[in-house]
């Protein structure tokens, strides 16, 4: 081993410490933008010296072809990269991490089919049979493949469906679940076909199988359903990598996706728990529409919607002493993140005590309320997450609903619905709530909002960003 390559090998170590610190650091919304900042140096120092090993070592052998196709590949990807990233509405982020999920996924699996067709030509320059490549090698290019296909079509469906070109409703057809099971186990198949044969066949075959399952898995599933597929799928992101790492014989690869695909898969666990479904019975699909039915304008159960305005909510809020703000994919559609923290900003200059009640589940991705509040540059003192705000609730005087419906629902505390036995924040027990919404429309769960007819609930009917408008400036007009 050469001293260059002892150097990059401790440069790599220092990498891999950085994301393992920088994961941690992005469990607080406190340290998170720190957390990040940190893995992205040591991903950077990592490619810096990936070059440099490559151009320095001459057993890597890179023609002037090969160097212009790389040098053009990173000025694309980090000017698309920064460009998209600096440009992308807060409320389209959860279509840029599926996208981001797709080119991980789509690059690992890139990886390894190159690295066995190269091993293939090897074989063939020396008159030898395939069955010289060894079998580690086939199994986690089969993974590998198998991994990074399907992430790769799955993401760009569920970027669809978050974007709105392909409908946030589960779409299914005659004989698709029996099509999807076929892509599993001829993808599966492929896998063991090309272990025990190794051939270009069994490499196409698993393929094509890969790239169709991932499109017939995120189909059928709904929109509710979209920040844990985000989540998964980002989990297998990882896992593509990893694979891939063990393709190439890179070290980096193989931690940084074993950190990815780790995390991922804990934090989809721990989405899934917040909704009280398992994985599997998300992976089926068929919860959440997308859509609200005809007669969604009336009452729950036929109750009564008491109507209020802007004015009286300000006038509820400028003699409360707590205020709790829900916010929810209304606040993110209608980008009303900086209404929502300059109300909470006013109120607490008048005393009160303001928290923000984040369900794991509110928004399109995970922690999508968290990064909203946080460009509205919301205290991260406030942002409370649900088991820790739940017990605040009966001694709220104004619960303050922005968007949220499903998460703030106590029909999920009965049995015999979609939603039942799904954890929700405890909205209704508040001493008054105020509900600000376009209209009496259901969430992707397709069920009426019993909240909305409660008792100590009124219903702002108006854009969010409009009606915190009016709520503030009515709120000011208190003050002075």
């Amino acid at each position: 081993m050469t001293a260059l390559e002892v150097i990059v090998g401790l440069i790599y170590l220092v990498a891999a410490a950085t994301f393992v610190i920088g994961l941690h650091l992005m469990r607080s919304p406190a340290t998170a933008r720190n957390g990040n900042l940190l893995s992205a140096g040591g991903m950077a120092s990592a490619i810096l010296a990936t070059v440099v090993l490559v151009a320095a070592d001459d057993a890597f052998s890179v023609t002037a072809v090969g160097w212009i196709v790389l040098v053009l590949g990173t000025a694309v990807g980090a000017v698309a990269g920064a460009v998209g990233a600096r440009r992308v509405k807060m409320t389209a982020m959860p279509q840029l991490v599926s996208l981001f999920n797709a080119v991980g996924g789509g690059a690992a699996a890139l990886i390894a089919f190159p690295e066995l067709m190269h091993r293939f030509e090897a074989a063939d320059a020396l008159g030898a049979s395939y069955s010289i490549i060894p079998a580690a090698v086939l199994i986690f290019v089969g993974l590998d493949l198998l991994i990074g296909s399907i992430t790769f079509t799955g993401s760009l469906i569920a970027a669809g469906k978050l974007q709105g070109w392909v409908s946030g409703a589960p779409i299914a057809f005659p004989g698709s679940r029996l099509l999807l099971g076929v892509a599993a186990i001829a993808g599966v198949g492929s896998v063991v076909w090309l272990i025990a044969a190794p051939g270009v066949l069994p490499l196409v075959v698993l393929t094509v199988a890969a790239l169709g399952f991932g499109i017939l898995m995120v189909l059928p599933i709904g929109g509710a359903d979209m920040p844990v597929v985000v989540s998964l799928l980002n989990a297998f992101t990882g896992l593509a990598v990893a694979m891939s790492g063990f393709v190439v014989g890179s070290d980096i690869l193989i931690v940084a996706g074993g950190l990815v695909g780790a995390s991922g898969t804990i934090l989809t666990k721990l989405m899934a728990d917040a909704m009280n479904r398992s994985v599997l019975s998300i992976m089926v699909g068929g919860f959440g529409t997308g859509d609200a039915p005809a007669g969604a304008a009336a009452g729950p159960g036929g109750g009564e919607v008491r109507r209020t305005d802007a004015d009286d909510v300000a006038l509820r809020l400028a003699y409360a002493s707590k205020v709790i703000i829900v916010p929810g994919y209304g606040l993110a559609a209608a980008q009303a993140q900086r209404e929502a923290g300059e109300l909470g900003k006013a109120l607490a200059e008048r005393g009160v005590t303001v928290f923000y009640a984040i369900h794991p589940v509110a928004g399109r991705m995970p922690g999508h309320m968290n990064v909203l509040l946080a460009e509205a540059d919301v205290p991260y003192t406030q942002l409370a997450e649900m088991d820790d705000v739940n017990p605040e609730f009966p001694t709220c005087d104004v619960a303050l609903v922005v968007g949220a419906n499903d998460v703030t629902n106590p029909a999920a505390r009965r049995p015999g619905n979609a939603i039942s036995g799904m954890p929700i924040l405890d909205v209704d027990r508040a001493r008054s709530v105020v509900v600000i919404k376009r209209s009496m429309g259901h969430g992707y769960a397709g069920l009426d909002n019993e909240l909305y007819t409660s008792p100590n609930t009124g219903m702002l009917f108006a854009d969010a960003k409009k009606g915190l408008g009016e709520i503030l400036a009515a709120l000011k007009e208190y003050a002075a």
